[in-house]
């Protein structure tokens, strides 16, 4: 019933009834109006808040890519560390990393201590922003785009692709997750399919059943190292 309906239906009734029963009707219709009005508004809240959320996951995935833009246009001046340094920060607030070093660490992750697990999140941090600073070194033109998410069971999908000057899109999805009301990245598809958390997972299983953890740690840093330019490529 529109308001203009309800308005109407009120003064018929009030000129209809005696005065005591029309004043009730009049005051009975305008609390349908009110209720009627509040639940359009509560409407018209939840669907502005959905699209925000919805567009806070590409913002993220926004966000990254314009700190991985300004390290690639200042590629040449800032060096490999230089660019990890002005990477991983970044990496590590837009990151899920808790999430994602037990996820690559698999069934290992229970057994080790608090302080263990505090390491490899740190080494698995320092891990991804030395493979996006090693990767992203300079520019030359390149387009990296955020085209569009999709929801899923496990999280928001955001698909993007990264256009290499004269060169073919690369796709790119980055699955996100909300954590305390922030949406942060949980896991890299490459072309939609390749998980990287997978990838990592058994590359990681690998090196724990072999050297243990103390192992998996110096892989790790001794990974950074190479990425970063600490030490020789070819040492």
């Amino acid at each position: 019933m529109s308001m203009a309906r309800i308005v109407s239906y009120a003064g018929a009734a009030g000129a209809a009834l005696p005065p005591p029963i029309a004043t009730a009707a009049r005051e009975s219709v305008r609390r349908i109006a009110a209720s009627a009005v509040a639940l359009s508004l509560a409407l018209v809240i939840s669907a502005t808040c959905v699209q925000a959320l919805a567009a806070e996951a590409q913002d993220t995935v926004h966000s990254f890519y314009q700190t991985l833009l300004g390290a690639m246009k200042e590629g040449r001046t800032l060096g490999q560390s230089g660019r990890f340094a002005r990477i991983d920060p970044v990496v590590r607030r837009l990151f899920d990393i808790p999430s994602m070093a037990r996820v690559a660490v698999g069934g290992t992750w229970t057994t080790l201590s608090a302080v263990q697990q505090e390491q490899v999140m740190a080494a698995f941090a320092s891990y991804i922003s030395a493979t996006y600073a090693e990767r992203f070194d300079s520019y030359s033109g390149q387009q990296l785009e955020v085209t569009g998410q999709q929801s899923s069971g496990s999280g928001t999908m955001v698909r993007t692709r990264i256009i290499k000057a004269g060169g073919e899109p690369l796709g790119i999805d980055y699955l996100l997750r909300q954590n305390e009301g922030v949406w942060q990245i949980a896991d890299v598809y490459l072309d939609g399919a390749i998980s990287q958390l997978a990838t990592q997972r058994s590359e990681f299983g690998a090196i724990l059943r072999r050297d243990g953890f103390d192992g998996l740690l110096a892989t790790l840093s001794r990974k950074v190292n190479l990425l970063t330019g600490t030490i020789a490529k070819a040492s």
